[in-house]
């Protein structure tokens, strides 16, 4: 089949893609017209959903597990961290994998190996068993996430549309955690912790029989070629690093655990960034992450996921501990704030930066997240929910959506066809790893703050419960501190203006 070129004068609002989205596969319908597209957005949102909110679900369901499964208070941050390791420092080799084998492809073998990581994970007889269901969950997390975001970047072209579809993507993302709390409450409490995992079946059941049913099947002609060095540089680099950062939270950072791995990780990440100058097919083509919209995105999402995770984290402790919240009560003193984060992404993608573009908007949302940060540093043990917790979580619910949306936007705009699996999996990463640097940092920073108001106190339970506040309070500062280096990074990143549309590169024919 020949490539049809385009009229000089078409105007063109975003990529074509070799599963028929935007323009035509093997000469069909344009995707653009095709009703069931927003069908399309329905399986992607759902399976982007089960992969955010495994990251927080199975932290309501840990004391239970530990119950049951008798491991001890040292290794439980394994099921955790496993998670968070394989998915991480796999995520740019599944955005290749992506544009290499087809998104269709990818997505339903990455959703099949989720389901049946999670049913292995469910039936755990021991703790080994359930670390090993992890780590095969955030593989597979790896290969679904970015073939996800990849598939909805090449089936929304036109802008109006594009503006809508990442708007209700991007509040999917970004209160997939919360949601993650609140089904991780209800399940643990009424039924077994064991379905806290299981009802991943479900998640993926319904999204692989919509999948295989709306998404156009085809492997691209134009396939980039596979970076191998690349792959093991960037992957061993990540996994150095998430793993420094969360055994930060077990040994101290003199520990040659903690800074030797930090360090090994940064000279990987160092090597393979000269490698990417060298490589003739690059893992992470440089035209990629050098385009200032797109480069300004990744840094965003990197330094609002870690803000976000903590906080998650801290006022989960802070409802159960110090309010004596339910676990369901927990997660749905988030929903407020998910409504007001959905509400804000479609504004903003919709309206706000068609027409000023994301300069003044995400720069913006970082201010007013950081606000709610240093709101919630005044919460203390007579604080209501009503009055103190809810106003500050709307407040970041605002600055959140502004924020998470309009990223996941730009940073797949304009990107070439054969690029937009690796340019999605940028984003995961990002946020990703932001969100286990984040969550480790807080973590420790949280704990020193709580041993030095102990110290030279006697351990009684006021002041256990004061040391508490102390280390939930430093951790919100510390993550307003994030959102200020987020607002400062963005404001002066980011171009100036309304994007304007690109002309890249049409897809290849399709082989199927």
């Amino acid at each position: 089949m020949a490539r049809h070129s385009r009229p000089a004068r078409e105007p063109f609002h975003g990529t074509r893609s070799d599963v028929g989205a935007g323009g035509t596969a093997g000469g069909g319908t344009p995707r653009a017209t095709l009703p069931h597209r927003w069908w399309v957005l329905a399986v992607i949102g759902l399976a982007q959903l089960m992969v955010v909110l495994d990251a927080t679900i199975v932290n309501i369901a840990l004391p239970s597990a530990q119950q049951d499964l008798g491991f001890s208070d040292g290794n439980r941050q394994w099921i955790v961290t496993a998670y968070a390791l394989a998915f991480g420092s796999l995520l740019l080799l599944g955005g290749r994998i992506a544009d290499l084998v087809g998104r269709k492809i990818a997505f339903l073998t990455g959703l099949t190996g989720f389901a049946v990581a999670s049913a292995i994970g469910g039936a755990a007889p021991g703790f080994d068993v359930l670390v090993l269901a992890r780590a095969l969950q955030g593989m597979f997390a790896a290969l679904l996430a970015p073939a996800a975001l990849s598939l909805l970047t090449t089936t929304f072209t036109v802008q109006k549309e594009r503006a809508k579809a990442f708007g209700i993507y991007g509040a999917i993302a970004g209160t997939g955690g919360a949601v993650g709390l609140l089904l991780g409450g209800v399940l643990t409490e009424y039924l077994n912790w064991r379905w806290c995992l299981y009802v991943n079946l479900l998640f993926a059941l319904a999204a692989f029989v919509g999948g295989a049913r709306l998404l156009a099947a085809g492997i691209p002609a134009d396939r980039p070629g596979l970076d191998v060095r690349g792959i093991v540089l960037v992957s061993s680099g990540l996994f150095c690093i998430v793993y420094g950062f969360s055994d930060a939270e077990s040994h101290p950072w003199g520990s040659p655990d903690t800074w030797g791995f930090l360090l090994a990780g940064g000279v990987l990440l160092a090597v393979f960034a000269w490698w990417l100058t060298r490589a003739a097919h690059p893992l992470l083509p440089l035209r990629v992450v050098l385009d200032r919209n797109r480069g300004a995105s990744y840094l965003a999402m990197f330094i609002s996921g870690g803000g976000m995770f903590g906080v998650f984290l801290f006022l989960t402790y802070y409802l159960q501990r110090t309010l004596d919240y339910s676990p369901v009560s927990t997660g749905l003193a988030f929903i407020p704030m998910v409504c007001v984060m959905i509400t804000t992404s479609m504004t903003t993608t919709n309206v706000l930066v068609p027409r000023y573009g994301a300069k003044p908007i995400v720069p913006l949302g970082m201010g007013i997240a950081a606000a709610a940060m240093v709101w919630m540093t005044s919460l203390d043990a007579t604080s209501s929910y009503p009055t103190h917790v809810l106003p500050a979580l709307l407040v970041l619910g605002l600055g959140l959506g502004a924020v998470f949306a309009t990223v996941m936007n730009l940073a797949t705009y304009g990107v070439a066809v054969r690029d937009a699996g690796v340019a999605s999996a940028m984003v995961s990463t990002s946020q990703q790893v932001g969100g286990s640097i984040g969550t480790a940092l807080l973590n420790t920073l949280a704990a020193g703050a709580a041993a030095r108001y102990l110290a030279g106190r006697p351990p009684t339970p006021a002041d256990v419960a004061r040391a508490q506040l102390e280390s939930y309070s430093t951790a919100y500062w510390w993550s307003a501190g994030f959102f200020v280096v987020g607002l400062l990074v963005t404001l002066v990143m980011y171009r100036r203006g309304a994007p304007v549309p690109q002309v890249v590169e049409e897809a290849a024919p399709v082989r199927v």
